[in-house]
Formats: C-alpha cells, structure tokens, sequence
C-alpha cells in the first residue's frame, strides 16, 4: 500500500459477515472456477515459467526508461512510461527506483546504472533536508520540498532499502547513504522500548505524531532485512542488530494475526492499541482507510517466511504465514463475484473497497511461490497459476508497457487511486521473488549469483 493515494468509493454493504463459513473451501472453489478454461501459467518452480518471468522483469525495466530525472531523483510516470512534471519527486518512488535498477544493474540490464544513479543523486541532493536531516515526502511540481507532510517512516524505510539495493549494486554514494540512512532510522523512527517504529514526524523532527501505522511497520521489516544483508556482504559491523530489530516487528505481526483471526489491523494508538473503528465514518480516507487491506495479509505472509528463514527454523512464524495467505484470499479473491483482489474489508470479511490494485496481485504471486517453495502443497501452485493467468488478461498492459495500476469492481481499467503508472517495485519483485530462495534479502542474492540464469538481463524479450 502507498502512502499517496487518491480517493477511494466505499462499496455498498449488502451482504452478512462471513466469519462462520469454513475455510480455507471457498477461496479454493474460487480459483478452480477461475482455472476452468484459462491459459494456466505453470508451476512456479517450472523452468520455462522461469524463463518467462525472466522476459517480463526486462519488459518491466523497459518501461521505465525516462524515470532518471536530470536535477536527480525518479520522475513519476503516466500510462505510456512518459514523466509527468506535475506529480513531481516524491521519495518514495525515486527510493523504489534506486532499489528496482540497482537489482537491474546486478542483473546486468542494460541502461540500468544510470536510473539507478540519478534516483540516488535525488537521495543524495535535493530530496534530502540538509537542515533538520532525514527525507522529505516529495518535492512539488516546481521542485519546493513538500515540508507540511512532514518525515514519514514509510519513506525512509525505502530510503534504508535503496540504499541496501544500491550500496551491493556497488553504485557510487550509496554505502554513505545506508550509514546516514541508518542512523536517521535509528534516532528518529526506532522505539526501542516498544521494539516497533514510530510512524511520522514534523519536518523538523520535533514531535513525533501520536498515530502508528502497520504499512510502514511492514515496510520497515523489508528495509531491515535488506540492510543486515549489505552490511554482512560489505563486511561491515552491526547486521545483528538489525535482523533482530526486523525479528521484533515480524512477531508482533504474528501476535496480531493470532488474536484479530488474520486480519490485521493497520491503525494504533500511541501505545500500540489497535483503533479497529477509524474511519469507518469516511472508509475511503485517502491515507487511512478503514478495516484491514487483504494485500497486506499477503504481503505480511511472504515477509514472515523470508524472516523465517534469515532466522532458523520457526514454526510461529510459517503457520502465521499460512494463515494470513488463507484469511486474505478468503476475503479478497473474488469477494464480490468478479475475479481479482476487493482492495479493503471490514472486520467481518465483507468488501468496502472494491477497487484491484496491481500492487495486491504482484504481493499475491510472490506470497504464493513462497509458501509453495516451503511446504510443496499443491493449492499454493494452484492460486499462483489463476493469478498470473488473470494479471496476464486484466493488469499487464501488451500495448503500453508495465501494468495497469488499478481496475475498478467490473476490472476495467481505472484511476481512481492511481493515475499512471508510477510504480515498478512491486511487479518486478513479483518477477524475481518466484526464482530466488526465501533468503538472503534480494540484492544480496542476485550479487552472490543465486538467481538461476546468470545471463538474466542481457537475454532477449521472451
């Protein structure tokens, strides 16, 4: 889930809560109808699915072959990969950049050194508050720092992840960026007494806000993990500590899995309350929307099994894995009737917005090579071939390049939250996730050859 989103429609509510129905049966009936008749995609350990993930990765990097802005950083793309000047630099995405071709330029992509180069410049330079430290949210269309959004976790979490991708792709500045990047996470968004983060602040790092956020908590568990693996490949002291920082949020996740039946709540109070009614008023609040978000349980599910596995073996965490899998495909696959993934629920299940987000199925796929990968069950296979028969048919975009954001309830193609196509970071894990072990963290993998066609990026289009 991004921070930037637009405005969402609530769904109507007609139908009962569907807490009594048995699991995991109607999500499975879902995808075998969803199988009948369709080009199944094969297994996800298959070599030629392998093969052509490889194509789709190259694809997807083609795409974004105008985001190096000359000023530095990463420019917001539309429907065709053409920069729009009027969304202008936001952190988030040029740090999303910076991660997305530093894997590239590991897997020897042509082109990809310089995108990568010119996010890190807007890292380095102008999204950088030399004043107070750490990043702003974004710069706007005239290039001012955007100081009322204040310092979010979310981004300097993906600044932390950049600068891991990049620091192991051995581009310039990118190790001094992991050590400041590091050390503004540390001083300003880890609490220690309540093993989590903080979630935002004023600009001038004055006082944290009161609201804590489960998106940037995930978030900080990717950078986290990501980090302990650079600073062990560069030989450098203190991945310990960082593993366990990202060891402490996993469990708390587990922990809310376990009492809220694997729906997780995305909004607390100071002292790590769960607000389970915010927004309900307004459910579509462009920030915080109301209820849990299936696409997270999905996400959350690939993240515990990567912990898992940096970690040792730990039964808590796969079983959580499962069973955030099963409570977000049991609420979102098909939820309403048409295929794809409802974007919220409420507490009982029942769909609230019913946009698809591209960024839900990429999490989906990757969740199920994952447990696929770990426990060899056939359902996790089966689920992995409809959604990538439905994400080749509805999100990704043959004549246009990337995929399409978002579709609305009937999946037609829609912008109601995402104008464009800004974002490769999901689709291209979707992409790598699939052929990698569950550990080390991405970056480090591909530097240490792991991923099963060395020739990867110089390969013609599949």
């Amino acid at each position: 889930m991004d921070r930037d989103l637009g405005r969402r429609r609530a769904a109507p509510r007609g139908r009962r809560p569907r807490t009594d129905r048995p699991r995991p049966a109607p999500h499975l009936d879902r995808t075998r109808r969803h199988l009948e008749g369709a080009a199944v995609t094969p297994r996800p350990d298959s070599p030629e699915h392998h093969a052509r993930l490889a194509g789709e990765c190259r694809r997807l990097l083609a795409f974004g072959d105008r985001l190096a802005l000359p000023g530095g950083g990463a420019a917001y793309l539309g429907d065709t990969g053409e920069p729009l000047p009027a969304q202008g630099v936001r952190t988030w995405i040029t740090a999303r950049t910076a991660h997305v071709y530093s894997l590239a330029a590991l897997m020897g992509f042509p082109g990809a050194e310089p995108i990568a180069d010119a996010a890190l410049a807007g890292l380095t330079g102008p999204l950088r508050d030399a004043e107070h430290g750490g990043w702003f949210h974004a710069l706007d269309a005239s290039g001012a720092p955007d100081r009322a959004a204040g310092k979010s976790c979310y981004d300097h979490a993906f600044v932390v992840l950049a600068a891991s991708s990049a620091a192991l792709a051995d581009r310039p500045g990118a190790a001094a960026l992991l050590d400041e990047a590091l050390t503004v996470y540390l001083h300003r968004f880890w609490d220690e007494a309540a093993g989590l983060p903080l979630d935002a602040w004023d600009c001038a790092f004055t006082a944290p806000e009161p609201y804590r956020g489960l998106n940037a908590t995930m978030h900080s568990v990717e950078a986290l993990l990501a980090a302990a693996d650079a600073l062990d490949a560069l030989g450098r002291p203190g991945a310990g500590a960082w593993r366990d920082r990202a060891d402490a949020i996993a469990r708390f996740a587990v922990d809310l899995a376990d009492r809220h039946d694997g729906r997780l709540p995305e909004h607390f109070a100071p002292d790590w309350t769960p607000d389970l009614d915010l927004n309900r008023d307004r459910p579509d609040d462009p920030f915080k929307p109301y209820g849990a978000t299936p696409g997270h349980g999905l996400e959350w599910s690939r993240m515990l099994l990567q912990v898992e596995a940096l970690r040792g073996g730990d039964d808590a965490l796969v079983s959580a894995a499962a069973r955030l899998f099963d409570r977000a495909v049991a609420d979102g696959w098909a939820a309403d009737g048409a295929e794809g993934f409802v974007y919220t629920v409420d507490w009982d299940g029942e769909p609230v917005v019913r946009q698809r987000m591209h960024w839900v199925l990429a999490e989906a796929l990757a969740a199920a090579a994952a447990l696929h990968r770990h426990t060899g069950e056939t359902r996790y296979a089966d689920h992995y071939a409809a959604w990538w028969d439905y994400a080749e048919r509805r999100l990704i975009d043959r004549e246009h390049g990337s995929w399409r954001h978002e579709l609305d309830p009937a999946n037609a193609p829609a912008t109601a939250v995402w104008p464009g196509k800004p974002d490769l970071y999901h689709a291209v894990q979707a992409t790598l996730l699939p052929r990698l072990p569950a550990a080390p963290t991405l970056a480090r993998a591909l530097r240490e050859g792991l991923l099963p066609d060395a020739n990867d990026g110089n390969e013609g289009a599949a």
